[in-house]
């Protein structure tokens, strides 16, 4: 490795680790706990009937947009997701901070840079006046796009395995409490500690799950090569609901996905610095 190189990772490090950068990600974990607090609402609501609207993270800042002061929550929201993008990318580029320099972290940190874009970017259209039913419709026309390129139905599968990949390491986190590793001391010991913990718990598993669904849907629509059959939560959510005590299991992952969000305002404020 050069010098160059050297004192380039060093300077990144360092940036990773700068009080701005805390701010900046404390910040955006507020805006993604509010999205997964919305989220787990119209997910229960769904589960008592209400089918209005998607139980999707782009349904949920849409719900946000018509509160009381909704277009500026939004416009925050949309900038909180793209301070996690800058977040994540210094990470990917000079090393995760709790784990050091591993490739797989890295790689990690550049997935969910990629989830916290298009998040903010749905945030950013929405805040614009678009709908959030176009979520939906652009998984599917991807999902189409891919279908049609030269080993496309295998693409699909690919990206269903990964999503499914992704719930898993989530549901690996839950029964592991590894998700503590990124908080400072105060905010895993004592009463507190272990509420955070047992948000945590069940905000993984239930998040883990969703995605695994999910990644389910990719699947079928590779194996029956019907791009319509792949979406994103909301789809996958309304699955749920479809199965035997379907309404008692979209409540129970609702309230999961709600803890997530309350788990996320958690880590925001106890960032291991």
């Amino acid at each position: 490795m050069s010098e160059l190189s050297r004192r380039a990772r060093r300077l990144g490090r360092r940036t990773d680790r700068s009080d701005w950068v805390d701010r900046a990600a404390g910040l955006g974990l507020i805006a993604y706990g509010l999205v997964h607090l919305v989220v787990g609402w119209l997910a229960v609501q769904l589960a008592f009937g209400d089918r209005s609207g998607p139980a999707s993270p782009s349904g949920a800042i849409e719900e946000l947009a018509r509160q009381p002061l909704g277009g500026a929550i939004v416009w925050a929201t949309a900038v909180g997701m793209y301070l996690l993008v800058v977040w994540q990318l210094i990470e990917a580029a000079f090393g995760h901070r709790w784990a050091g320099n591993r490739r797989w972290q890295r790689v990690l940190s550049l997935c969910r840079a990629i989830v916290y874009g298009v998040l903010g970017t749905s945030a950013l259209k929405i805040a614009l006046g678009s709908d959030a039913q176009d979520g939906d419709r652009t998984t599917e026309g991807l999902t189409a796009r891919l279908m049609d390129l030269p080993l496309g139905q295998a693409l699909v599968a690919a990206v269903g395995a990964v999503i499914i990949g992704i719930g898993v390491a989530s549901v690996r986190k839950a029964f592991t409490d590894t998700f503590l590793d990124t908080f400072d001391r105060r905010g895993t010991r004592g009463t507190t500690g272990t509420a955070y913990t047992w948000l945590g718990r069940a905000g993984h598993t239930a998040k883990g799950l969703a995605l695994g669904v999910v990644g389910a849907l990719f699947g079928w629509a590779a194996l029956t090569h019907e791009p319509d059959r792949s979406g994103g939560l909301d789809q996958a959510l309304r699955k749920v609901l479809e199965q035997p005590f379907g309404p008692a299991l979209l409540t129970a992952l609702g309230l999961g996905i709600f803890c997530f969000g309350c788990y996320c305002f958690a880590w925001a404020r106890h960032l291991d610095r």
